[in-house]
């Protein structure tokens, strides 16, 4: 049925935050008919079932354009061993790492890999996320790749959320493959990516561009297949080094390249004249206690969109709250409270292709949206770990 949400403070996101006090929004079916200040409502929506929401603030769902939910084990033994003094790359090349989450995802079945991958959706959820970018890269064989990516769309049919699944086989070279990482991309890589385009279970290519993962040349072979397959790329990028992968990214014109805390002039320029979108990610700078932060002031120079995530992952940002990364992006990168806001709605959507889907309120929109017990979009940022959320609405429903 449709309905009519009234008495309440709208941040439609489409310009700055694009702020209607005492707003009105009329949802027929899936699809916002309608958006603006509720003396100027069209007479058409006036009969329409109402729900006054009391003055609360509506913002767009959320969007997480960076995660890896899909996954067994943990991996607190190794942020043990980061605090007394290991580097992530220490632990990487001892065995641990990436590949200690291999192990436990290879020995679980999907029916385990998914009871686990909605108990850390069912958090974003409930901290206000309609859409959720998901990786694959911790099967790192053909057939465990595919089991995460079918992992990964079944969590849209168990729940009310959007899922864009991103095929990253190219995250780590596993131990049978030691020292022959353009045999793995010719034998597991590229080989899961094609049965993953013909089983439809893929919307993008991603991979690990990084001294302890795989060099320009192997991504640019993963890129070209990924093309030939008309999926778009995105890229994790200079996080702990500067090996150009934002260049290469730009040239294929991704639709983002995350991470880069060492990002040269050169990645910025690339990156506008591309107009991918920087996905930085709080969480795992935090978690690893970096001190390098990505060049927000050159990105904002460049008029590079920012995008922000949880990088949900069991190693370096073990966190569901998309809040508490708007409030990390706010404290640790100086984002302002707009762009962290930004960051993961409107810049999220372009961050995933789907800008003029979802991520801004207007009339044709989706109607995905979440409902906060604020005042101003600027409290989201502000609250450390909590969530203000009241409500969400997924499609044109609202949350029980």
């Amino acid at each position: 049925m449709p309905i009519l949400l009234t008495d309440l403070t709208l941040a439609t996101m489409v310009e700055g935050y694009g702020l209607v006090p005492d707003a009105a929004l009329a949802i027929d079916g899936e699809i916002v008919a309608w958006a603006g200040p509720q003396s100027a409502l069209p007479a058409r929506y006036a009969a329409w079932p109402r729900r006054p929401l009391q003055g609360r603030l509506v913002t767009p769902g959320l969007i997480d354009c960076h995660t890896h939910v899909v996954f067994a084990g943990d991996r607190a033994g190794e942020f043990e061993l980061r605090l007394n003094g290991a580097s992530y790359e220490a632990v990487a090349r001892a065995g641990g790492g990436i590949l200690s989450t291999v192990r436990a995802t290879r020995a679980a079945s999907e029916d385990e890999l998914l009871a686990l991958a909605l108990a850390r959706a069912d958090q974003m959820i409930a901290g206000g996320a309609t859409l959720i970018e998901v990786k694959s890269g911790y099967g790192l064989t053909v057939a465990d790749e595919l089991k995460m990516l079918r992992v990964a769309r079944r969590i849209a049919v168990e729940r009310p959320v959007r899922i864009r699944t991103t095929h990253l086989a190219a995250h780590a070279v596993p131990p049978e493959f030691g020292g022959r990482a353009d045999d793995y991309i010719d034998q597991v890589a590229l080989p899961s990516l094609q049965q993953a385009a013909a089983e439809g279970v893929v919307d993008a290519v991603d991979a690990f561009c990084e001294g302890i993962a795989f060099a320009p040349a192997q991504v640019e072979r993963l890129f070209r297949a990924a093309r030939a397959l008309g999926l778009p790329v995105k890229l994790h990028a200079e996080q702990l080094s500067d090996l150009k992968g934002a260049v290469l990214a730009a040239r294929f014109d991704a639709l983002s390249a995350d991470h880069l805390e060492y990002l040269g002039a050169d990645g910025v320029d690339a990156m506008a004249r591309a107009g991918t979108v920087a996905v930085v990610l709080p969480g795992a700078f935090y978690t690893l206690r970096e001190t390098q932060a990505p060049p927000i002031d050159a990105l904002r120079a460049a008029g590079v969109p920012i995008a922000l995530a949880t990088d949900c992952n069991p190693g370096s940002s073990p966190m569901t709250s998309l809040t508490l990364a708007m409030n990390m992006a706010c404290t640790l990168f100086r984002l302002t409270p707009l762009e962290a806001l930004q960051g993961v709605t409107v810049n999220a959507a372009r961050a995933l292709g789907l800008a003029g889907d979802c991520g801004t309120i207007a009339a044709g929109r989706r109607a995905d949206l979440a409902v906060w017990n604020a005042r101003h979009p600027a409290e989201l940022g502000y609250r450390i770990g909590a969530t203000t959320l009241y409500t969400r609405m997924f499609g044109g429903r609202i949350d029980a």
